[in-house]
């Protein structure tokens, strides 16, 4: 089963996890999870410019290191760049150990873009996966942040119209929105996006990062 939208009693158990922000402004908070990918995070830098869009990358550590140039235009674009473990592990399979260990590495690496004094203490998990050891570890040191809104962009057998259709109309202030700047998420992410930007916008929505 889809949850396009999480459930309201996920922010009621977790009050401690970012689902979404209050606020009485039309603002809406983009993430984009799993870059940065070559070609795909600049398309999205390209389209976030277009609407002067701001928003918060999670990032895996290796594709940082990768990619450090393309991570640097995420900096220097003046948007947020944020922790998603060094090899998007999966904490259900990995030991509290062994995955803080993955998130500090990550953490590394964003730091020799973003320098540190300004560098952002927020973990996003992949896949969502946590256990409560896990969490109450992170929480020590970052912020955890979750959404309210998951896109699906990433599953290659949505279509992207449908992709699309399931989303425009659930559009909140303070929503905090996922999509994928992976080659994954490509085909959606390059359909979803630019509508996603120009709907919000005309509808008096501006775009903010965490």
């Amino acid at each position: 089963m889809r949850f396009f939208q999480t459930p309201a009693v996920f922010s009621w158990l977790f009050p401690r996890i970012w689902w979404h922000r209050k606020t009485a402004e039309k603002v809406l908070y983009l993430t984009f999870d799993d870059g940065p990918i070559p070609d795909v995070t600049e398309f999205v830098l390209n389209q976030l410019a277009l609407y002067q869009a701001k928003a918060t990358f999670f990032c895996v550590g290796e594709n940082l290191e990768r990619n450090p140039a393309i991570a640097e235009m995420v900096y220097h674009a003046g948007h947020t760049l944020a922790n998603h473990t060094h090899k998007h592990v999966q904490a259900w399979k990995t030991p509290v150990n062994d995955y803080l260990l993955e998130v500090e590495r990550c953490q590394s690496a964003l730091n020799k873009v973003q320098p540190t004094a300004n560098s952002s203490m927020l973990f996003r998990p992949p896949h969502g996966q946590l256990t409560l050891a896990h969490l109450k570890r992170l929480q020590e040191k970052y912020q955890v942040v979750m959404w309210s809104h998951l896109t699906y962009d990433f599953d290659q057998t949505l279509p992207p119209e449908k992709c699309w259709d399931k989303l425009k109309g659930k559009l909140r202030p303070g929503a905090i929105l996922v999509m994928h700047d992976s080659l994954k998420a490509e085909r959606n992410l390059r359909f979803v996006l630019p509508r996603l930007l120009q709907h919000a916008v005309s509808l008096g929505y501006s775009f903010k990062a965490l």
